[in-house]
Parts: structure tokens; sequence; C-alpha cells
């Protein structure tokens, strides 16, 4: 194995207790559209914490908005204790270090080979010098089951699972403390999406790292979720731990997980369009 490496790994949570992410009261909406409606919602340090939701429910923006890509009209968003909503751009890049995201798709950068895909951010933000960034890369393939030979291959000659790998790969090769994956299965083969789902237990167990995904893919959120949440026109309708959603005693929560045509998510639909 190579001498290089990235920043350390963040260390797993002391207790239950120690938060890596709160929000309070959080409120965005769009064009008189409310999206987030009051969300409180807090991530302790380790935790693998799925959003689940229909389309258009605000998981995007719920990601975004611990991202600081969106800023909510109200609401507090701290990260590792830190306010984070109005905060300088020199700050901002600061705690965008903390954070790795595998894109919905991959969104990998067709004109980079794979090893300047996966060490974008060790170069431009971490001013790693080109050498040590491609070690690096060459030891995250290695984390996601490539070998070293798909390094300078370029996207378009990946297949999509091969895709998604070097994603997630790109996601881990600073080490990050939080990691967010948008629809990490989209697009795969059922055995592929499961192969991609044990590749992030594992990564985010490796680093220690605090997960946020959001899905649709239940299969998924089953896998990779020590705990899951619901977004609901706004709200966070039920949270609780993964191995409780089959039972959860909430109505709108079972006919979104069991992929129900009937129930009070369609019944709403209709009134709404009738």
């Amino acid at each position: 194995m190579s001498n290089s490496s990235a920043p350390a790994p963040s260390s797993r949570a002391a207790s239950a207790g120690e938060l890596k992410i709160r929000l309070r009261d959080v409120h965005k909406s769009f064009s008189g559209k409310v999206v987030l409606d009051g969300i409180d919602l807090d991530v302790a340090e380790g935790e693998s914490l799925v959003v689940i939701g229909g389309s258009g429910s605000g998981k995007s923006v719920l990601i975004k908005s611990i991202l600081g890509l969106v800023v909510p009209e109200r609401g507090s968003i701290k990260v590792d204790g830190e306010e984070i909503t109005h905060i300088s751009r020199a700050d901002r890049r600061e705690v965008m270090k903390k954070f790795g995201m595998l894109f919905q798709g991959g969104a990998l950068f067709d004109s980079l080979n794979v090893w300047e895909n996966i060490a974008f951010s060790l170069i431009r933000n971490h001013r790693m010098p080109r050498k040590q960034a491609r070690e690096v890369a060459v030891e995250k393939l290695h984390a996601v089951g490539l070998s070293a030979d798909v390094a300078a291959l370029y996207p378009a000659e990946l297949s999509g699972g091969m895709q998604k790998r070097v994603a997630l790969a790109r996601a881990i090769a600073h080490n990050p403390a939080i990691i967010f994956f948008d629809e990490p299965t989209t697009g795969l083969d059922p055995i592929m999406a499961d192969v991609i789902n044990d590749l992030i237990v594992e990564c985010t167990r490796t680093l220690g790292a605090t997960a946020i995904s959001i899905t649709h893919d239940m299969a998924s959120a089953r896998k990779i979720a020590t705990r899951v949440t619901m977004l609901y026109q706004g709200k966070l309708i039920w949270d609780g731990p993964a191995a409780d959603i089959d039972h959860s005693g909430n109505p709108y929560m079972d006919q979104f997980v069991h992929g129900r045509a009937e129930g009070p998510i369609t019944r709403e639909l209709q009134l709404k369009a009738a």
C-alpha cells in the first residue's frame, strides 16, 4: 500500500448523544410553495440516516440546505455545533471539507480520467500534489473493489456499475466526516445495486463517517440505514430505527415502504387533482 494519505478519517462517536448535525425549525419555500416546513432533525456521529419520501417531497432541498447550497428563510442548521446558515464564504469552504457527496447518476467529469475525477477535490480544495493525489485515488479504487488499471480510463469507457464505484471513491477520497448519498442505486440492476449498498456500508464504517442518504429504493434503505425518517409535504412525519419500518404504525409510511397503490398519499393526491 502507498504511504500517501488523505486527511485523517473521522473517529466514531463516543456516545449516541454526540451530535454531528442539528436542524431546528428549518423553513424553505420556492415561489410560495412550502418545501420544508419547520424541520427538526438530529443526526448523531457515526449514524447512517436514510431520508425517504415521494418525488418533490423536499428530500433534495433538505440535503442542499445542510450542504449550504440552499439557504433557509428561517431556522438553524449546525454542523459539529457550528451554525452554518449565514457564514462567510471562507468559513463555508472549511465546512465543505467535512463533506463527501455521491451524486445521483455519479456525475463524473467526462473530460477527466478516473483518477483525476477521484482526486479532483484533493487537488483543488486540499492543494495536494498531483502525484500524491493519484496514489490516494488508486487506494480509493481498491477500497471500492476496482483495480489500478481503471485509473487511466475515462467515464465513457466504464459500465454504469463501475461509474458508480468511481463516484463512491471520489466521495470518500478525502476521508470526509459526513457523506451524503443521493439516490445511490438509481439506474443499477438489483445485483449491482446490492454491491453498491454493501460498499456504502463498508466505506462509511471504515471511515467512521456519518451518512445521510436519500432514496426511493427500499431495499437500499434497509441495507444501509441505521435510522429512517420520512419527509411528506414539508414535514418529517416518521422517524425511527431501520428495523421498525415495516411496523411503523404510520399509514403514510406504511404505504410508501410497501409501495401500495392505495393509501392516504394516493387519496390526498387525488383530492388535489380534483
